[in-house]
């Protein structure tokens, strides 16, 4: 079964244009400096609650203060922003991509992400060089956060990607750990799936001892999945995460205990094609025109043949959710606007748009292990991204976006969107 989702042909499109794109940023973007009130929006805090006419105080890069508009006693001096009728949300954590590996084309995808209200992305598994580990330490300006997992690990796949690591045995594996701790990696990304009978694929006796090797160096692990029998097997051995859904069928009782009894796992379920028609006029302004004809025709088009797909990871995320297990959103490639069509997914597959909204931020954020951010609660980072309509109503509308600060300062997004459409 593969895996075929409109935003697959944007992918190649988006590299070809970070490519294109791979000079100097734009003018920085100006630090966060006093005090400033913003008032009158419905604040999604990202835990599940929202404030209806809510304010909250941003004091240099942090959130000092959230709450009723009515109850806001910002310091003397404090600047004003007033946003009655937008909904103002986190930033959104996009825990599951692959993006470039050098440094402007990476600099330009983190940007890119940053217009589209993304703070933080990781990288899962593609990463060799040093660029990719220098920028993870810096703050860029008008760009998202980055962590990374370096290389991952894999049995061999001749004719695929020769970046990670190719092993086929337990010490091979073991080694493989010891060099990613020593580069500090953000999570270990393993790929336990044999590409439709094409490759062996990592078992029991080998990801076994990987993920106690990288539990002794205190390294959690994800798991690229396609099966529900080596779902159970990863789970057993104490995988940490899964970087996407059961696959190949519906989840069972055993399943669902298994992975319940383990409040901090976490499942990011990177959706499949849905099989219908979407319209992405709403990238109008910030891709070239000629670019978005193309993603639009291939968008156009009913896809009958994806939807039994959907259907399984669809059931499988809506049983999963239900049930309590911890859901993060991620995207699974380069295309800087793909969380919002995840989101849109996910709400399709059966979570409320709440609950996606609390995906997409808090948890993804407790992911990455960025203890400040995902929330829009004091003493958080002040990374918020703030919509002319109401999420909570339509999940579409994270598309609507008004404005996106990061670390407490507004991005320059028509600068941004300027010099893309050269």
């Amino acid at each position: 079964m593969q895996e075929l989702r409109t935003r697959t042909a944007a992918v190649v499109s988006c590299w070809v244009i970070a490519a294109a794109v791979a000079w100097p940023t734009i003018a920085a973007q100006a630090p966060a400096t006093g005090a400033t009130l913003f008032t009158g929006a419905r604040i999604v805090v990202g835990d599940g609650r929202a404030i209806e006419n809510g304010a909250f105080i941003v004091e240099g890069q942090r959130i000092s203060w959230v709450g009723p508009a009515s109850e806001a006693k910002p310091p003397a001096g404090a600047a004003r922003v007033e946003l009655a009728g937008k909904t103002v949300i986190p930033g959104i954590i996009d825990t599951h991509t692959h993006l470039s590996r050098e440094r402007d084309p990476l600099v330009a995808d983190l940007e890119r992400r940053a217009y589209y209200g993304v703070s933080a992305a990781m990288s899962l598994g593609q990463d060799d060089g040093d660029a990719p580990f220098q920028i993870r330490g810096q703050t860029l300006p008008n760009a998202a956060r980055y962590r990374t997992a370096g290389r991952g690990i894999t049995m061999p796949e001749p004719g695929r990607t020769e970046i990670p690591y190719w092993v086929t045995t337990p010490d091979e594996g073991r080694k493989a750990i010891q060099e990613l701790a020593a580069r500090k990696v953000d999570i270990v990304k393993l790929w336990v799936d044999d590409r439709g009978g094409k490759y062996k694929k990592l078992t029991p006796d080998i990801y076994g001892p990987i993920i106690e090797e990288a539990h002794k160096r205190g390294l959690r692990v994800t798991a690229h999945i396609f099966t529900l029998d080596d779902a159970k097997g990863l789970v057993r051995a104490g995988i940490d995460a899964f970087a996407h859904g059961v696959r190949d069928r519906d989840v069972d009782d055993e399943f669902v205990a298994m992975v319940r009894k383990r409040p901090d796992f976490v499942v990011v379920p990177n959706l499949p094609d849905r099989g219908v028609k979407n319209d992405l006029g709403w990238l109008r302004g910030s891709i070239p025109d000629a670019e978005l004809q193309k993603l639009q025709a291939a968008a156009a088009a009913d896809r009958p043949d994806a939807r039994p797909a959907f259907a399984i990871q669809a059931r499988n995320l809506a049983r999963l959710s239900k049930a309590g297990v911890r859901i993060a959103l991620g995207t699974d490639g380069n295309t800087p606007w793909g969380a919002h069509l995840e989101m849109e997914d996910m709400v399709a597959a059966g979570m409320t748009p709440a609950e996606v909204l609390v995906a997409a931020t808090r948890n993804g954020a407790e992911l990455l292990r960025l203890a400040d951010a995902g929330t829009i609660a004091a003493g958080r980072t002040a990374d918020f991204v703030v919509l002319d309509a109401n999420p909570l109503e339509n999940i579409t509308n994270t598309r609507r976006i008004s404005q996106v600060y990061l670390r407490g300062a507004r991005i320059d997004r028509p600068a941004l969107a300027a010099r893309w459409m050269k």
